[in-house]
Formats: C-alpha cells, sequence, structure tokens
C-alpha cells in the first residue's frame, strides 16, 4: 500500500530527490516535462513521489478533450474492468503560482476542494488559464508544477486518437466501444509505460519563460487540506473530467 505522505516528508522528498526534469515513456511517444521544483515545491514533491514510488508506471490516459487536456495518473488496466485505481497519498495543498497555458503540466482535484489533488495531472492541449475553461481561478485556480520542453507533438497525436467517449482507445471500433460487454486489450489503450528522472539538477527550471497566474491572489488556507485520498471512482476529479464511456459502468468503483 501506498504509504501516506505528511507536509513535511514530502519537504523531505522534494530536497532528497528534486528532479527538474522527468520523461515520460508511453506507448504513443516519448516526452519530457521540466518540473517548478523550486517554486511549486509541495506539488513536485507529491508528483515526484509517485514517480520515485513506481506508481506512475503502465498507467493510462483516460480522458482526452481535444484542444483542451489530456489526463493521466489515476488509473491502470490489468486485464480485466472496472479499470484498477492506484493507490493514493494524503492530498496536498494548492500552488496556483503559474498559469495553465498550452504545454503546462497540472494536477486534477475534487471540485468544490482546492486543497485536494492527489495523484492524477494533466497537460493543457490549449491556452486554458480564461475563457470559459478559467482554470487559473476555478476551484482555487489549478496548479502548474511544470512545463513540456520535448515531445508536446506526441501529446497532440495522443489527444487526435480515436475516443471511446472521453478516452483514447486505438483500434477500438464504435460497435466494440458501444458493447457492454466487450472488454478491450491492452493495445486499445493510451498507456504511460514509466516515467523517470532525466535531470535531477534543480535549476533547470530558470531556463524556462513560465506565465505567472494573474488570475487569482494565494492565501494561506485556514486549516489542514482535507485527506481525499483512497481508490475513488473515474469521475472523483473536478474540471468536469469524467469519463463517460458506454461501458462506464464497469469502470466505476
Amino acid at each position: 500500500m501506498f504509504a501516506k505522505l505528511s507536509f513535511l516528508a514530502l519537504t523531505f522528498a522534494s530536497l532528497s530527490a528534486s528532479a527538474t526534469i522527468v520523461e515520460f515513456t508511453t506507448s504513443h511517444g516519448n516526452f519530457k516535462v521540466n518540473l517548478h521544483d523550486e517554486t511549486t515545491p509541495i506539488t513536485v514533491a507529491n508528483f515526484l513521489s509517485y514517480v520515485n514510488e513506481g506508481s506512475y508506471n503502465n498507467t493510462l490516459v483516460h480522458r482526452v478533450e481535444p484542444g483542451f487536456v489530456m489526463q493521466a495518473g489515476g488509473f491502470q488496466f490489468t486485464g480485466s474492468l472496472p479499470l484498477t485505481a492506484i493507490p493514493t497519498a494524503s492530498a496536498i495543498k494548492n500552488e496556483p503560482v503559474y498559469s495553465n497555458v498550452r504545454a503546462t503540466i497540472a494536477m486534477a482535484k475534487f471540485s468544490g476542494n482546492e486543497h485536494s489533488a492527489t495523484s492524477q495531472w494533466f497537460i493543457n492541449l490549449a491556452d486554458n488559464s480564461g475563457g470559459s475553461a478559467q482554470l487559473d481561478l476555478q476551484n482555487g485556480g489549478f496548479t502548474v508544477f511544470g512545463e513540456v520542453i520535448e515531445g508536446m507533438e506526441n501529446i497532440d497525436a495522443i489527444a487526435d486518437l480515436p475516443l471511446c467517449a472521453s478516452m483514447p482507445m486505438p483500434d477500438l471500433t464504435t460497435e466494440q466501444c458501444a458493447d457492454s460487454n466487450y472488454v478491450p486489450g491492452v493495445e486499445n489503450f493510451v498507456t504511460i509505460e514509466s516515467v523517470t528522472i532525466f535531470d535531477a539538477s534543480v535549476n533547470t527550471a530558470s531556463n524556462l519563460a513560465a506565465v505567472k497566474n494573474t488570475a487569482i491572489t494565494v492565501t494561506p488556507p485556514t486549516t489542514e487540506p482535507k485527506d481525499t485520498s483512497g481508490s475513488g471512482s473515474i469521475t472523483w476529479f473536478g474540471l468536469l473530467f469524467a469519463a463517460t464511456l458506454a461501458f462506464k459502468r464497469r469502470l466505476q468503483a
């Protein structure tokens, strides 16, 4: 079972494994992300704890909204349905320092609880800072904790794959998607095969031109963030990130 981490432990993790560049190896191409480990330290430490545990290995890209987001970090396919939710640590404090512009990575969370992010992350496929999405302001602002520096074309290609509802499922037919009894194979999912440390130099983020979030004033929470960890279901996260596959009844816990 994934050990629950205190804020002190998260801080220690950021000191002991403060990678600033991580590489995502996927079944549909790789990409690298430069982490803001010095300016969003709690979020990066939390993310790295999952990386170091290997928790993101063989997880799925479980939601794509073309022109909006690609999301992963929560579920595995183990040969049968429902999908298996990965164990999660305690929820963390929100750090909405940077703007949700294209090619940034941010944390998903429960609707109505800004301090509820655990394992799930998303890549902004467009500038979602304002407009109808307003991710810089919605739910206390969504914490951007890094930027894609290589392989964004692979992320865009994943976003262009055929969808079964909102899940990218290559080589799945329309009939199979609509069949509630059909069990797909691993080849029908986009798999995050591994997330590994590529460059552990803390100061690599100094090369980035990150966009600051100016839509919100960050104030310390008056209470400790509520622990919202646990297996959850595919609809646990906010931002309307709810996969609605035809066979969703079996995808939900």
